[in-house]
């Protein structure tokens, strides 16, 4: 697994007696509650959502979503004359009323003004003042356009080619371009929606119950879809798809949805596992709170492996293989549910501890059902694609930080990279190791899930929890120890992580794989002295060919040597170990496989395989840099909007024109 448990066994601090007292449960202030968000426009300190529901029509032949948004609100300031909401130029707003609590409904003058790159504020003023306590309803008519949370793709995008789909991603902030809101993750709230679609289409949202055809939405039409999500969630959790949809059982509390060419290959991937992940969940972490654990597989053009959408996992078909070789990709998304989803964080600072514990989280599910030397092989490839981001960036840049300083008006998205996962990671088996025994540490985690479900923290919250846990570590003042301090060297210091757990234990399926990989680096050994690998697990082949693109580009000949023995390479189902193909050919500027890094690329849109292959080719010889232009003018209109963005961007500082 991620760190070597039985180091965490064996720490001296094994005399450790965790305890908590239910006094700390109920009287522990946040220190989130003093934190800000410099992301959001919106007052919520003053006003706060308590519930949202969302009625609306989604219309393909506009490419439009027009509604209504009722948020009912809590006041907490002492006297509030406005309520300023998070919106985007996407946005239109046609009307907005206030309804108070004996329903009495008045018009609100309002104002959309200057905000960020990312966002406008909506400045409504109430015809009434309030005052701390009172709450009150904001009903917001408006209409969307395509922006960047509601993606909208033609026939020809999507798997079956044969109706339009869209769908939405609110992470970070992009769910202020569907609808009004708050968008923070400061605020969790429990929702509604009626969706109304066209009859060839089913509606799909974040929320565990669904009907059709048995409530009227505002305009009194009964054959539209309703969700109740009863889950307080923050805004981006608010998720919605539309398409020709088809499911399948793959479990008792589980689906599978996608197009109709993809769900019998899908069920067959996910059938009797998803059951498994949830109950390991369990046992370590709490009660699974959400009911449901669907996926939605997702079309091509998908930028991303999952999103945690409560109820409904969105995820990309490159884990769909055939040989359930990537479906550890749902763990991850369902340890979120956890670590992410019911403890959230308080500002996008903070992401590591959504990711970082989800990443923990997601090898300690790992190590229960596929054993230790899996999850360690698994935590090393982590790793290893950590080292590498940190290579690129450079030990000193600010986003290897831990906790990352986001100023005003800059895109929490911008800041997006494997620092919160894999460096989150080495803090988390830190932590542990500080505790002495990993069955402890399981024990604190159920607790620490316990002590902040439902909220949203920063990292001193998780500290003072801990440390609440396991007093004789506060006496020892092991977040002041030299080189290891909490705050100074593991957040706020830039730079690779000062702990990283033995892995030592994936020895047992690397042996071959370092051998083999020594070979095919050695311009005067053949390749009929290399072992057949067709029998390795996909993790060891991914280890193998982490090596050589680490010592790429390759002696002459070895390059050659590489294809002709072991051919399967470049013809590979599994997307990650095409990555890591077409990352050596370009590093090797091998030309006559670029067709490889050209159909890829084609096939998918994932942020994590599209981004690395065009930074190598805007950084590769002319030929690279010509692929590069060459296949982005293809696939350019296919990409998310956002990954077209940062592609377009590093062709540009590359001075490569398109």
């Amino acid at each position: 697994m991620s760190r070597n448990l039985r180091s965490c066994r064996h720490c001296c601090c094994g005399s450790l007696r965790p305890q908590i007292t239910s006094a700390f449960r109920l009287i522990m202030a946040l220190h989130a509650d003093k934190a800000n968000d410099v992301a959001t426009a919106s007052n919520f300190k003053q006003v706060v959502t308590r519930h949202l529901h969302l009625d609306i029509d989604v219309d393909f032949e506009s490419k439009r979503i027009l509604g209504q948004v009722k948020l009912s609100l809590d006041t907490l300031a002492d006297k509030l004359e406005s309520v300023v909401l998070d919106v985007h130029e996407a946005l239109e707003i046609e009307g907005v009323k206030i309804q108070n609590k004996s329903g009495t409904s008045k018009d609100a003058k309002f104002k959309v003004v200057s905000f960020a790159k990312y966002g406008k504020a909506l400045v409504i003023t109430l015809p009434d003042s309030f005052t701390k306590g009172d709450k009150f309803d904001t009903v917001i008519d408006f209409v969307t356009s395509p922006g960047p949370a509601v993606c909208w793709m033609d026939p020809a995008q999507t798997a079956d080619k044969k109706y339009p789909l869209m769908y939405t991603q609110g992470q970070a902030i992009l769910n202020r371009s569907f609808f009004p809101c708050q968008d923070t993750p400061m605020v969790k709230a429990p929702y509604s929606a009626f969706v109304n679609v066209a009859d060839n289409f089913t509606a799909l949202m974040s929320a565990p119950r669904m009907s059709r055809g048995e409530k009227a939405n505002r305009n009194g039409v009964k054959e539209c879809f309703f969700f109740e999500q009863d889950v307080p969630v923050q805004v981006y959790l608010v998720a919605l798809a539309v398409g020709d949809f088809v499911s399948a059982e793959v479990g008792p509390r589980s689906k599978v949805w996608s197009e109709r060419s993809l769900v019998d290959k899908a069920q067959a991937e996910f059938n009797g596992e998803i059951e498994k992940f949830l109950q390991a969940g369990e046992q370590l972490f709490g009660n699974y709170v959400w009911t449901r654990y669907d996926i939605l597989i997702m079309p091509p053009s998908f930028p991303f492996g999952g999103m945690e959408n409560p109820c409904l996992t969105f995820v990309t078909p490159c884990i769909v293989v055939g040989d359930k070789s990537l479906i550890d990709v749902v763990i991850h998304e369902i340890s979120h549910s956890w670590f992410g989803n019911l403890v959230s964080i308080a500002n996008w600072g903070e992401f590591w501890l959504n990711e970082g514990f989800t990443m923990y989280a997601q090898r300690r599910i790992q190590d229960k059902i596929y054993g230790r030397p899996f999850s360690a092989l698994e935590t090393a490839t982590g790793q290893s694609l950590l080292h590498s981001q940190i290579d690129l960036d450079g030990t000193d840049h600010p986003l290897t930080k831990l906790r990352v300083v986001i100023d005003e008006g800059v895109d929490p998205e911008d800041t997006y990279n494997e620092t919160p996962y894999e460096k989150g990671f080495c803090f988390v088996s830190y932590l542990c190791s500080l505790t002495g025994d990993v069955e402890k540490f399981d024990d604190f985690l159920k607790a620490y899930v316990e002590q902040f479900k439902f909220k949203s923290i920063v990292s001193e919250d998780l500290f003072d929890f801990f440390f609440s846990y396991f007093p004789k570590l506060k006496e020892e003042k092991v977040d002041e120890k030299r080189g290891f301090e909490f705050v100074k060297t593991w957040l706020d210091k830039p730079g690779r992580p000062v702990f990283t757990p033995d892995l030592s234990d994936k020895d047992r399926l690397t042996a071959e794989a370092d051998e083999v990989a020594e070979i095919m680096s050695d311009g005067r050994r053949k390749g009929s002295e290399a072992k057949d690998i067709s029998g390795w697990q996909t993790y060891q082949i991914m280890y193998f060919l982490d090596i050589l693109s680490r010592n790429s580009p390759l002696p002459d000949g070895c390059m050659q040597k590489l294809a002709a023995t072991y051919p399967q390479l470049a013809k590979s189902q599994n997307a990650e170990i095409t990555l890591r193909w077409c990352e050596i050919v370009i590093k090797n500027d091998a030309s006559e496989h670029f067709d490889n890094v050209r159909n890829f690329l084609k096939s998918q849109g994932k942020q994590k395989y599209t981004k690395p292959l065009y930074v190598l080719m805007a950084r590769g010889t002319d030929r690279a840099r010509h692929l590069g232009a060459s296949v982005f003018r293809e696939t350019r209109d296919a990409l998310h909007v956002q990954v077209r963005q940062y592609v377009a961007e590093i062709l540009e500082e590359a001075g490569i024109l398109v």
